[in-house]
């Protein structure tokens, strides 16, 4: 008798506490639209502004993760396997640098990117140390560093999905992100 009870009393809290605990939200369509574009089949129109929101937040929308042309400020891009700055990418931080200067309000975040090879624990520490090395060299051009944040994204988050050295070039990235003044209290 008690074990039946206790049988009864089982039926009737696991559906109720089901209920309450719910299921996921996302749906399948708003999953797959959360997919980044590739290459070969652009967004249709510009991300929502310049770079004002990070790759995940553009993602999270079913926007690209791409940095819009529109931005002040360019990406970076990296050899295979690296983290070194090129000739090329201390040009472009050059620039970026001398935005930051003429815009000393302006907090940053540098979103380090890698392909889609290697291990996913290997890709973030390879992409944080890409946001850390574009860090530290805008710091060594005269930006302040407690202005400029880090993240690393790994693999997560490509701006190219296809499987070639031309997309996996596009991936291996320092993207910048231009974000909101927070409130002080």
């Amino acid at each position: 008798m008690i074990h039946s009870l206790k049988v009864i009393l089982g039926l009737i809290v696991l559906p109720v506490s089901i209920s309450v605990t719910g299921c996921s939200s996302t749906k399948p369509e708003e999953a797959q639209a959360a997919k980044a574009p590739t290459a070969s089949n652009p967004p249709v129109g510009a991300p929502s502004s310049s770079t004002d929101s990070s790759s995940l937040e553009a993602a999270q929308r079913g926007q690209s993760t791409a940095t819009p042309a529109s931005s002040p400020l360019k990406d970076v891009y990296f050899d295979f396997d690296s983290y070194d700055l090129s000739p090329d990418a201390r040009v472009t931080l050059k620039t970026n640098g001398d935005w930051l200067k003429a815009n000393p309000a302006a907090q940053v975040q540098i979103e380090g990117h890698c392909d889609e090879r290697g291990t996913t624990e290997y890709n973030l520490a390879l992409g944080s140390k890409r946001a850390q090395s574009v860090k530290d060299y805008l710091v060594t051009l005269g930006a302040a560093a407690d202005r400029l944040s880090t993240i690393s994204y790994g693999e997560e988050l490509p701006v190219c999905t296809e499987h070639n050295e031309a997309c996996w070039q596009k991936n291996r990235r320092a993207r910048f992100v231009i974000q909101s003044a927070r409130p002080t209290s």
